[in-house]
Parts: structure tokens; C-alpha cells; sequence
């Protein structure tokens, strides 16, 4: 698909030669404005601007609450891993990295915030305190306030976080994002239709009508969809649907050409001309994307270097002597002042010291600390801002009822197996070539002394593929899917549970329909026990065995933290339950240690209930020995199976444990899956630590 980018600028080509021409005029005069860009010389979609007039009155969401964020002395230390981790005593301190020091700062509402510096100056570790995200490693203080209120978690009900990432159900269209998400996110209060138009004004505001209708698809994954620009409009609209005041944003411009970085920042500005205060970390922004912001922060080593308006930043570095020579990008003379350089250590420390003490012992910090407290009092002055409830308790409310979360779950579940047509379609055709190739080596077997164990090698055969195929199956796709429920459980979007039965009920047909398949196939092909209700047992045996398979493919996906682990795993799990059912080893002759490893079998199981049903009626075996004039020592000898009761007793299986082994299968199905929903409520707890 073509770049949709191209389609739908939100900054014309004049637009971007323009603002170069300014940002070049701007870095040779350092007294001109870097913050203050002349919008009226931006030429904006008309449509777009007529949105943003009219976005705050919008009847479908309130109107925007305009929120000062401030913190104050924030000090985080980070836990080191000890080497003597195995020997260290109790009462041993672990030890701990401290990564920031001291920040202070306030960004008021139509502010977008550039938090700059060098690798490892604290930027993502700011952000992550500020939000209360990923927090978990953290050992940290300090005040976070907004509008001069205390906050902790509860800032998490008033800011949305867009991350670096952009994680999204692919087969779903950009539309059909947009109101899963409002339909599950926005207020209740709010009756659908009112959500669905609330849908249609962020896909205007953010650029996205040329390709509301396409596929997201997954970049570089072989499904074609938008373009990347495109994803990150997507991931701002998301979160935009509820209109929160603050919008947290971590490197939005990371994967992006110039074009599409400027693009995007374009947007946010005017976000935040609307009343939102943003913050974004940003990485080597060009001179025409630093120009966009209208504030900046730098940190070095930890600690504030500098915080203010781009242009103040330039006259603090001149002032302490490291002017940014002409025509020359400020950001990357920011940058390339507060680096550590290999080899240059202590020089470079000394002179980042010297920059964070001159800011904070200036008229900049001190203002910033009057601003915060200014705001304090005001706070204690107004005791009715309506914002309380959500913030200062800190709860995390779900918007819609579990009947609610369970309805647009399903459906988005249901097409997300099922637009996935290639995909449906490899299964299928795996189902039935597999099918072919294994009916045509055990094509029509006979009834007869050899022909036993051929019959019973494919008997377990079929057992094993099931289990395979489909254990394989989950553990392949269910993880990539995980990203995304963790992300979304994070923000309060649903519960755990209704995601795990609306994803489990929804794939639970293509499984059986797989199995259908091929059990129709091999089952006749084969010439196993000719009779329908035999056909329909076998059928019935296998898509619990499949289930089994699905079920503990959740519970790996579930508990180990990546494909690749569960992949690693999941064999030496298998094949001991293989082992043990009743193929390789007699059930007679199971070690009595084994016994437990047998007891969770359900290759066994399975094996004992298609055994039966394949033998149970079968009342003459041939054995040719019979027909010749061999004395009885050597037919006893050599037919060791008159009927098909002989074969059961032989390997040790008994027709009085058929219904028992269907009722342990089941048990099997809900244990696993009462453990993997288990695992999953678990990470998924942790996630948001």
C-alpha cells in the first residue's frame, strides 16, 4: 500500500521549506524566537483547522481541562544486581544507583516539552516517575503535583502515555481501532453514538481519513497497512478519545524520516495550543522539529541543566561560555556540550557540575520553585476543582461494565482470527496435506497380526500431531498478541479474565474445525474401525486432546517471557507425557515414581479411549499360521492376538476406564487453563508495577 502520509499532510511542502528558512534565519540570530513560530504562515488543511476550533466543544467529550504539572525535588535510585547475590547475609543493604538528583520543574497547560540530553541522563527515567510507570526497580522520592495537588497513581486517570512502540491488532482497520478503544475507554455516561462521533472527530484532528478504512497490518511482518507516520497518529488518537489534559509521550518521532517527525510534532503543537500540556523525551531532533517546541529540558548526569524556553536555553549556554555557533542546530550543540566523552571523563563531569549548579542557584530554578508554590496555595484556596476525584484518590475505575468489555472483546477476538484469511488458509492446508501423506502411509491397513502394530502406531500418531500442531500453534502466535493485552490492561481498558475467555472462546472453533479435518481424512483413509459411531468417538477423543494441547499452549505462552523461551520449553514438556502413553512403555511397567508424570498424560488417556474404541469389537484377528498345518506351540507363538481384547490386555488398557479418562482429559482443559488465566492476572499485575 502506498504511504498514506503523502496524502494526508498536516504540513504542506511550502510549509516545510518555509519553516526551514525560518529555523535557518532563527540559529544565525540567536535573539530571534525559536519558541514563538509564526503560525500564521503554516498553511494548515482547512479542515483541520475548522476540527480544532471546534474540538473543545465538542457535545460528545467535555471540554479540556487545563492542568499545571509540577515536581519537586525527585530523587530516584535504581537497584544494582550483586555479583554475591547467593552468599549475600540479610542484613546485607542491596546495593543502588542513583540516576536523578534533585528535579524540580513545571510545565503548564499549552506547553510542549522537549526533555533532552545525552544516553543515559535520566530522560526515560523522569518520564516513568512522572507517570508512575515501570516503577517497579525504582527506589524514589519526591512531590508530583497537579494544579498544585498531590498525586500518585491517580495522574494516571488524567494523562495518557504513548510509548515508544506502537502495538495494535493488525487485521483490525483504523477505524475499527479508534472505536474499541472509545467504546471500552470513554465514560459510560456517554451513550455509542456519541462515542462513535467522538471517533470521527479524532481521525479528523489527527490526519487519519485517507486511511480510516485500510488495515493496520504489521511493518516489515508481511501485512500490508498504513504507513509508519500513520501508526503513530493512530497510537496519539488512541489516547486521545478521552481528551486528557497531559499527554506523556516517549521518543513519538523514534523510526520517522524528517518529514513524518515534523509532521507529527506539528500535531502535538497544536494539541497543546488547545489547552494540553505535553511532554515528550525526544532524541536528535532536526533545527525545523526543535523549533516546534515552545519548552525545553536538559538533563545531564541526572540533574537539571537547564529548563525554560528554547531561546533561554541558547542565552544560558552563551552565558556560561558555550555560545551555539551560527548556523548550527541547538539541540545538537545541547547535546554535544553535556556528553560524557570517552577518555575525557573527568572534564566533561566538571563541566556538566558547573552547568547544573549555575541553573539551580538561578533566577530560572527560583522562579520555578515560586511558580510550584504559588500553585500549591492556590490549590488550598480551591477545594472544589472537579479534577479531585479522579486524581487524588487514585483509583483505577474500568469505563464499561464486564457484559460490555465481554461483547467488544469477542468481536474484536472473532476478527482477528478470522480476517486473517492466509493464515486460515496455511492451517487448513496444512490440516489436510498432513492428513493425505499420513493416510497414504498407513493407507487401509489390515486386521492381522502385523497390521496390529501399524494400527496402533497410527492410532498414537494422531495423537501426537494433534497435540503438537496445535500446543505449537498458540505458542507461535499467542505471546505476540500479550504485548498488547498488557499494554492495554495497563491503562484500565479491560480485565484480565474477560480478555483471556473472549480470546480462548473465539479461537476455540478453528481448532475444532483443524481437527474435523484431519481426523475425517486419516480416519478412513486409514481403515481404522469402520462404523460412524466409532468415526464420531475418535472425532470427539481428538478435539479434547486438542483442547488439552491449546490448553497448556496458553499456560507456557503465559509463563515464560517470550517466544522463544516458551519454544524451548515446550518439547522437553511434551515428550515425557508422550513417553508415558502407553505406546513406548507398557502401563504395566511404569516406574512407580513416574506415576504422577503418568497421571497428567493425556497422551495416555486418549490413547486408552481411541484404543478401545478401535478394538473393543473387533472379534477375529487374522494370523496366518492358522491356515497352514503349524503345530499349536507355533501359532501360540506367533499370533499373539486372536480378538481385539487381546490387544487391550496386552497393552494394558481397559475398556472400564473410558468414561474416567474423558472426565481426566477435561480436568486437564480446565486446570490448565484455571493456571494460565492465573499466570496471566499475575504478569499482567506486574506489568503495571
Amino acid at each position: 500500500m502506498a504511504n498514506n502520509d503523502e496524502h494526508t499532510p498536516l504540513l504542506q511542502s511550502g510549509d516545510t521549506e518555509h519553516g526551514s528558512l525560518l529555523s535557518n534565519n532563527t540559529l544565525t540570530n540567536h535573539g530571534s524566537s525559536l519558541a514563538n513560530v509564526d503560525h500564521d504562515s503554516t498553511q494548515l488543511n482547512t479542515g483541520q483547522i475548522l476540527m480544532g476550533r471546534n474540538f473543545d466543544r465538542s457535545p460528545s467529550v467535555e471540554k479540556v481541562h487545563q492542568i499545571a504539572l509540577s515536581w519537586k525535588d525527585i530523587n530516584v535510585s535504581v537497584r544494582v544486581p550483586s555479583k554475591r547475590k547467593w552468599c549475600r547475609s540479610n542484613d546485607s543493604v542491596e546495593p543502588t544507583k542513583q540516576v536523578l538528583k534533585d528535579i524540580s520543574g513545571i510545565v503548564h497547560p499549552g506547553s510542549l516539552l522537549a526533555i533532552m540530553g545525552a544516553s543515559g541522563a535520566g530522560k526515560s527515567t523522569l518520564l516513568n516517575v512522572l507517570t508512575h510507570r515501570n516503577t517497579k526497580s525504582y527506589v524514589f522520592s519526591g512531590d508530583i503535583r497537579l494544579n498544585g495537588w498531590n498525586v500518585g497513581d491517580g495522574i494516571k486517570n488524567v494523562s495518557a502515555y504513548v510509548q515508544q512502540d506502537d502495538l495494535f491488532i493488525d487485521t483490525l482497520t483504523v477505524r475499527e481501532q479508534l472505536q474499541f478503544r472509545a467504546l471500552l475507554r470513554m465514560d459510560r455516561r456517554l451513550d455509542k453514538s456519541a462515542r462513535l462521533a467522538r471517533v470521527e472527530e479524532v481521525i479528523i484532528e489527527l490526519g487519519l481519513t485517507n486511511c480510516a478504512d485500510t488495515r493496520i497490518g504489521t511493518p516489515g511482518g508481511g501485512k500490508k497497512g498504513i504507513s509508519g507516520g500513520e501508526r503513530k497518529r493512530l497510537s496519539f488518537a488512541s489516547e486521545a478519545l478521552t481528551n486528557p489534559p497531559i499527554f506523556f509521550c516517549d521518543e513519538p518521532t523514534s523510526g520517522l524520516d524528517t518529514f513524518m517527525a515534523q509532521n507529527l510534532v506539528h500535531t502535538l503543537q497544536e494539541m497543546a495550543e488547545k489547552g494540553r500540556t505535553i511532554l515528550c523525551t525526544i532524541h536528535q531532533p532536526s533545527s525545523d522539529l526543535f523549533a516546534l517546541f515552545n519548552k525545553i529540558l536538559l538533563l545531564s548526569e541526572g540533574r537539571t541543566v537547564f529548563l525554560g524556553s528554547p531561546d533561554g536555553a541558547i542565552e544560558f549556554f552563551e552565558r556560561h561560555n558555550y555560545p551555539c555557533p551560527k548556523n548550527y542546530n541547538p539541540a545538537d550543540h545541547f547535546i554535544f556540550t553535556l556528553a560524557v566523552i570517552p577518555g575525557q571523563e573527568e572534564e566533561c563531569r566538571r563541566k556538566t557540575q558547573v552547568l547544573c549548579d549555575k541553573f539551580a542557584t538561578g533566577t530560572d530554578a527560583n522562579s520555578i520553585a515560586w511558580e510550584t508554590e504559588n500553585l500549591i496555595k492556590t490549590a488550598c484556596d480551591n477545594k472544589n476543582d472537579p479534577l479531585l476525584d479522579e486524581v487524588v484518590t487514585g483509583e483505577s475505575r474500568y469505563k464499561a461494565s464486564w457484559l460490555t468489555q465481554y461483547r467488544y472483546l469477542f468481536w474484536r477476538s472473532w476478527i482477528s482470527v478470522y480476517r486473517d484469511v492466509v493464515l486460515f488458509r496455511i492451517r487448513i492446508m496444512q490440516a489436510f496435506v498432513l492428513g493425505v501423506v499420513l493416510g497414504l502411509v498407513y493407507l487401509q491397513l489390515t486386521v492381522d497380526q502385523k497390521g496390529v502394530m501399524n494400527i496402533n502406531g497410527a492410532i498414537f500418531l494422531l495423537i501426537t500431531n494433534t497435540s503438537f500442531s496445535n500446543m505449537f500453534g498458540v505458542v507461535n502466535s499467542f505471546p505476540h498478541e500479550l504485548a498488547i493485552f498488557l499494554r492495554e490492561y495497563g491503562t484500565g481498558l479491560y480485565r484480565a479474565d474477560v480478555y483471556y475467555f473472549t480470546k480462548s472462546i473465539a479461537e476455540l472453533p478453528v481448532f475444532c474445525a483443524i481437527t474435523i479435518l484431519y481426523t475425517t481424512v486419516t480416519y478412513w483413509m486409514m481403515g481404522l474401525y469402520a462404523s460412524w459411531d466409532a468415526f464420531l468417538i475418535a472425532t470427539g477423543v481428538l478435539l479434547l486432546t486438542a483442547n488439552v494441547a491449546v490448553s497448556l499452549g496458553y499456560l507456557l505462552a503465559t509463563l515464560c517471557a517470550s517466544v522463544t523461551v516458551a519454544l524451548a520449553i515446550a518439547p522437553p514438556i511434551l515428550i515425557p507425557f508422550m513417553l508415558f502413553g502407553g505406546l513406548f512403555v507398557n502401563n504395566g511397567n511404569i516406574p512407580v515414581y513416574f506415576i504422577w508424570l503418568q497421571a497428567l498424560s493425556w497422551f495416555r488417556y486418549a490413547n486408552e479411549v481411541l484404543m478401545v474404541n478401535q478394538w473393543q469389537n473387533v472379534h477375529n484377528i487374522t494370523c496366518h499360521l492358522q491356515e497352514s498345518n503349524a503345530t499349536n506351540e507355533n501359532i501360540r507363538k506367533e499370533c499373539m492376538y486372536t480378538t481385539g481384547d487381546d490387544v487391550l490386555e496386552y497393552t494394558s488398557f481397559s475398556k472400564d476406564n473410558v468414561v474416567l479418562d474423558i472426565g481426566l482429559m477435561v480436568a486437564l482443559i480446565v486446570g490448565f487453563r484455571a493456571f494460565s488465566l492465573l499466570f496471566l492476572i499475575v504478569r499482567a499485575r506486574r506489568s503495571k508495577e
